[in-house]
């Protein structure tokens, strides 16, 4: 029997030196951010209250490649490049001639892919003299990312973590303080938007809409703090690109290439950073790939929601962004999948789903957890709840590749390990989880306050 080549390794001289901006690709097909109150598309001056320079000048930027600097590669390198496996134990499990390989995250120090913008997000910061930082986190990856980084680079942080997920996953804030970072459950009594959502609901699990609206709040509210964001935002999907460069080196290295690639979708960091340097290929006619962001069915932003200017948090103080959303003052159900737990779509995501490159598939909570434990006996890695979707979908394409007889090469992102999620597996065992099914009737409650396209350029 031929042996089987399981992972595929760069060396650290082999990691690439540049981010890829898909942006540059998009050409006209992007559209502009929104001031909430102009409704004029957005400048430089009106975004320096929330990020330094450089963050801006990236999310600006029409650039097709980023160099990553010194100091951001040299943190990298603690845990890049990372390893890309091929599931040889999964393939055999379901006996499909599909090929299906996974580039694992959780190398990193905070166990996800979190930590390939929370580094330079900080960096960049440090450069420009911040102090402090505020941010959400949803499941808390984001949140011990940045704990990390800021303690790196000697900047203190504000952490506002979405209620039900603080109460879920205690280990992650105790991450979050070994790196320095202070953690409250969102909504907060810190902040006024945190006060009037519990003055209305005092039993509020809270959402990453409202987290965002907390921290946003105390950043502009103090010359010395800055906000930084883990998702959504484009020079936060830049960043993650590292991911998929990488992976096309490795590809390099065997005589394969994917045809399916297929990422979980919360705001579109994981999804993009390993889904875009391929969809470049596919942008310019060289290949033809399949692209599959997998959200939570009772989160389906991408397959139900609607595409429009809105608010990425509920308070509305950011500013509007043109994406699928379900509306800025929905509250997701307390899946323990906490980091797809968003309201809205990245843009970059948005615009590849209307143009037909991306696909949106949606699977319930149960389904997810049934894959992942699938995937760990398989494979022997634990994966988080997020990435448990993925699974899904692989899992779903791989046995239709079995049904057809067809040869297919599946690439998915394992964003991150799930050893802080061991109550949400233990839940699982007891028979203890459930599915939500989405209402909706929801879509008729988006906001007033949000915007048609069509409207904010009159």
């Amino acid at each position: 029997m031929k042996k089987q080549n399981r992972g595929i390794v760069l060396q650290p001289n082999e990691m690439p030196d540049k981010w890829y901006n898909i942006a540059a690709d998009l050409g006209g097909k992007m559209l502009p951010p929104l001031h909430p109150g102009t409704l004029k598309p957005l400048d430089a001056v009106s975004m320096s209250a929330l990020f330094p320079d450089a963050l801006i000048a990236q999310e600006m930027s029409g650039e097709r490649y980023i160099k990553i600097p010194d100091e951001v590669m040299d943190l990298y390198s603690m845990f890049r490049p990372s390893p890309l496996y091929r599931a040889v134990n999964l393939e055999k499990m379901l006996d499909t001639p599909a090929k299906i390989y996974y580039k694992y995250e959780g190398v990193s120090p905070s166990g996800s892919h979190k930590t390939n913008t929370a580094i330079p997000q900080a960096f960049y910061n440090k450069m420009e003299g911040v102090k402090k930082i505020a941010t959400e986190t949803g499941a808390g990856q984001w949140g011990s990312a940045l704990s990390f980084a800021c303690n790196h680079f000697g900047i203190d942080l504000q952490v506002f973590m979405v209620k039900v997920s603080f109460d879920q996953k205690p280990y992650r804030k105790m991450l979050m303080n070994l790196w320095n970072g202070k953690v409250e459950a969102s909504p907060s009594m810190t902040t006024q938007a945190g006060r009037d959502i519990l003055s209305r609901q005092p039993d509020s699990p809270g959402s990453l809409g409202i987290a965002i609206s907390e921290a946003i709040e105390m950043a502009v509210s103090d010359p010395s703090t800055k906000y930084a964001l883990g998702s959504v935002l484009n020079h936060v999907l830049l960043h993650q690109t590292i991911i998929g460069l990488e992976a096309e080196k490795q590809f390099a290295k065997t005589d394969d290439y994917p045809d399916i690639v297929i990422g979980c979708f919360g705001g579109g960091s994981n999804f993009a950073g390993i889904s875009f340097p391929f969809v470049r290929h596919h942008l310019d006619g060289k290949k033809k790939t399949r692209f599959i962001a997998v959200e939570p069915s009772s989160c389906p932003k991408l397959t139900k929601g609607i595409f429009r200017y809105d608010f990425g948090d509920v308070a509305g103080m950011t500013p509007l962004l043109p994406m699928h959303t379900l509306g800025h003052d929905f509250i997701p159900p307390g899946i323990h999948a906490g980091g797809l737990r968003y309201h809205g779509a990245a843009p970059l995501v948005s615009t590849l789903v209307n143009e037909g490159i991306v696909e949106a598939q949606a699977y319930d909570q149960l389904v997810c957890f049934e894959a992942g434990l699938k995937f760990a006996q398989a494979e022997g890695i634990l994966p988080a709840p997020e990435t448990t979707h993925a699974i899904a979908a692989v899992i779903k394409e791989a046995l239709i590749a079995k049904a057809e007889k067809t040869e297919k090469t599946i690439l998915f992102n394992l964003s991150g390990h799930g050893y802080f999620d061991m109550y949400a597996y233990q839940q699982y065992f007891d028979n203890k989880l459930t599915n939500f099914i989405f209402d909706d009737a929801q879509l008729k409650n988006i906001d007033k306050q949000t915007f048609p396209i069509e409207l904010a350029f009159q």
